[in-house]
């Protein structure tokens, strides 16, 4: 089940593993922030090798993520084409220059402010994706419904999400096990099967999985109606850490980072860091 988890919490005893869940949160939101917020090259550079190393840290394998981060991939790229296709030039009327590495046709020529500023929009996913997962990975998902508790979230909304991230393994084992009953029925799903038989495959294992799903979300309901949950206001929570130094430090440094973010909106004159004056 382990090598084949794509989402979910991995227990851990790295220095990352051990940090307060509502300091983890906080430092994902502060440097979110600060990273979207921000078009200076150099600190995207910077929070991109920062979130890796903190991968590395944590002792994060490349089985666990390789999934969301191929689809991330994905995505990345079709947003940088539809980014150009939509606004080719878009890079030079932010930076107020025009270098022409590509005449194109039509409208459609590739210049250096183009790359520059689509360059930026990579960086970010590289800033804020890896700490996101790192949160996900390295964070009990009770303690991580004890942190949005603790930052005034509905303590009913925060269960919830917790939920939802808990059941996540729960699906992916589900859908395995379907579709191995499905390929000893003769339906080829593997890599070894054409794109489309493929595609197939999976529609087929949607129906049976949402089936399964609705009837676990029935039985979690009734239990927690039995239990009263929802009857007060408040509630205490098991798997909630106390507050240490570490834990201060790393909601320090988030903020931290944010004033630099916040400061390079002086030093560039806007958010657009601007090599080519």
């Amino acid at each position: 089940m382990t090598e084949r988890q794509m989402l979910g919490y991995f227990p851990g005893e790295t220095v990352i593993h051990r940090l307060n869940g509502t300091a983890k949160l906080v430092f994902l939101l502060v440097v979110s922030i600060a990273c979207m917020t921000t078009y200076d090259t150099r600190f995207l550079l910077v929070m991109s090798v920062v979130s890796v190393v903190l991968l590395k840290i944590a002792q994060v394998k490349w089985h666990q993520i390789s999934f969301v981060v191929r689809f991330i991939i994905v995505f990345s790229l079709l947003n940088i084409v539809t980014v150009y296709l939509f606004a080719p030039e878009y890079g030079v009327a932010l930076y107020h220059s025009r270098t022409v590495i590509w005449e194109g046709i039509g409208r459609f020529t590739i210049t250096q402010e183009e790359l520059f500023y689509e360059f930026n929009l990579i960086l970010k996913y590289f800033c804020t994706i890896p700490l996101a997962l790192l949160f996900l990975l390295t964070t009990n998902p009770s303690e991580f419904a004890s942190s949005l508790n603790r930052i005034g979230v509905s303590y009913r909304i925060s269960y919830a999400v917790a939920l939802a991230i808990r059941y996540i393994p729960d699906i992916q084992e589900d859908f395995h096990t379907i579709s191995l009953a499905q390929q000893a029925r003769g339906y080829e799903m593997s890599r070894k099967g054409r794109l489309m038989q493929r595609i197939k495959g999976v529609a087929q294992i949607v129906l049976p999985l949402i089936f399964s799903s609705l009837d676990r979300i029935e039985t979690i309901s009734t239990a927690m109606e039995l239990r009263r949950f929802g009857e007060k206001k408040t509630r205490t929570w098991y798997a909630q850490q106390p507050f240490q130094k570490k834990d201060s430090v790393v909601i320090g440094s988030a903020f931290c980072l944010l004033a630099i973010s916040f400061g390079l909106f002086y030093l560039n004159g806007g958010r657009f860091y601007n090599p080519f004056q």
